[in-house]
This record gives structure tokens, sequence and C-alpha cells, in this order.
């Protein structure tokens, strides 16, 4: 006897879905339409077309603060996700020292974004801080607020301290779904801690790494609130990343059409980006 297929639930998931469209659809059209204007005031517009797209892509300034977002992210992305999965593989899996150690690992995720900016800004100083204390006792010269490369250190391995448990958590979750046959039948290969990983662990990460990846691009890519707080994008516009240019554009010189543009741009690569993830890594799944 076939069974009646049963979707009224689907009622009861409707309004969530209408609420978001709502939500994400009508600031869209509001950019968009932004973006195809010059606003002198909210009752003098005039059509532009793509003149605001033209600018925005010649603009030398945004170029480079291209370049510095693309390099950061890819830096993130290098150091996290080995550290994350290097950290998930020394965590112990039973006991109390498993809870111990998740509960460690996911502190720093609760910690809002411009508290952790405020945390390395006191932590960087060298009259108060113990980061900037102890390399100044050391001869190390160090400082973040006037030196360009020791500000993207800094502002980089703020990140690194903020994300890397994210990483390690996925990674964790990751590996204990690993059935125990699998270990067992490397045991009687005698297989190498190595082997075990290449063969066995790094396979059955594929999916849990494409979502840890995806994530940490795209929030990367938008980081505003810690380097702002940390450096305000300085020195010079060392830090200054697409986030904070988009900001300075739309809030401190208004200028609201370009800025729409921007933001639209800015969108593309974002979802461009992380669709070629999506895609190199699903493909290489399947190979």
């Amino acid at each position: 006897m076939n069974k009646v297929q049963n979707n009224k639930a689907w009622w009861l998931v409707l309004p969530v879905f209408l609420l978001v469209a709502f939500s994400a659809v009508v600031p869209m059209m509001t950019v968009v339409n932004y973006s195809v204007q010059d606003i002198f005031d909210p009752s003098s517009r005039y059509f532009v077309g793509a003149d605001w797209y033209r600018q925005v892509l010649q603009d030398p300034a945004l170029h480079a603060a291209l370049l510095r977002q693309f390099i950061f992210s890819g830096c993130v992305l290098l150091i996290e996700i080995p550290l994350g999965i290097a950290i998930a593989l020394t965590m112990p899996t039973r006991g109390r020292m498993a809870s111990v150690c998740l509960i460690v690992m996911a502190i720093p995720l609760l910690i809002p974004w411009n508290v952790v900016g405020t945390i390395w800004q006191i932590f960087g100083r060298a009259d108060i801080g113990l980061l900037g204390a102890t390399l100044a006792q050391l001869g190390v010269s160090y400082n973040y607020a006037g030196n360009p490369f020791d500000a993207w250190i800094t502002v980089l391995v703020m990140d690194v301290w903020h994300w890397t448990s994210l990483v390690a958590l996925l990674c964790y979750s990751g590996l204990r779904a690993i059935p125990d046959v699998y270990y067992q039948a490397a045991r009687i290969d005698r297989a190498s801690a190595w082997a075990v990983f290449r063969h066995i662990q790094l396979p059955k990460l594929k999916n849990v790494l494409l979502i840890a990846v995806m994530l940490r691009f795209m929030d990367s890519f938008m980081i505003y609130t810690e380097p702002f707080v940390l450096t305000g994008g300085g020195p010079g516009n060392a830090t200054t990343f697409l986030s904070q240019t988009l900001t300075r554009m739309a809030v401190g010189q208004f200028d609201l059409g370009p800025a729409a543009a921007f933001s639209l741009v800015y969108f593309l690569i974002i979802l461009l980006v992380s669709w070629l993830f999506y895609t190199a890594m699903t493909h290489a799944d399947k190979d």
C-alpha cells in the first residue's frame, strides 16, 4: 500500500521563508537602485546608468584594498585550516579532558568582535600589554600603531586566535563521525599515523573542510570590526580592507551611488570565489 505524503508541514516554514526573502530582497533592490543614480538629497536623484560601476572598477584605491583583502584571506586559510586540523587530531576523544578541551576551544568564538579588537589593542601595547612589553624586553622593535608590517601581522594573528577554534571544532566533529572499523582495519594492516591520516581521516573530512573553508573565506573577506578597533585601518592604509573602504565611502563621504555599486561588486566577488571553492572541492570529492 502506497502512503500518501503529507506536505502540510511546509506551511509552518513558509513564514520564515517569506521573512528572509523580504529582509534580503528589499535591501538588495534598494542598493541596486542607488547604484544607478546620482543622489544629492532625497528629492534630487539623477539616473547615471553604469557610471558608478565604471568608476569603482577603475579606482586604484579599491584595487589596492582588494589585493590586501585577497592576501589576508589567503593567509587566513593557509594558516587556520592546517592548524585547525592539527589541533583536532591532538584533542582527546573520551573522558573529562575531552569536555574541557571543547569548552576551552569554544571560548574565543563567544567573544564579540569589538571586544577581540580591544583585547589585542591592549595586548600589543608596549607599556601595559603582555605581548608588547615582552617583545620590548627582548629587544624586538614592535609597534602595531606605527609600523605597517607589525599592524598586518597583528591583525592576522588576532584573526587566527579568534577563529581557528571554529575550524578545529568542525574537524573534531568530522573525526568523531568516522566509524571505528576503518581504524581497526588500519591497525590490522599496521598502517602508520600518516597513512591513517592520508587515506582515512583526510578523505572523510572533505565535506567538513568544504564548510570550514567557505565559512572562513566569507568571514575573513568581510572582516571589519577587529582591524577597525585595533588599528583604524592604519597605519596609512596597511589594514584598510574592502569593508572599511566601503564604510568610509558610504558613511564618511556619503557617496551612496559609488558605495552601492561597490557593495554589489563586493557581493559578487564573494559569491564567485565561494562558488569556485565549492565547485573545486566537490569535484575533488567525486574524483
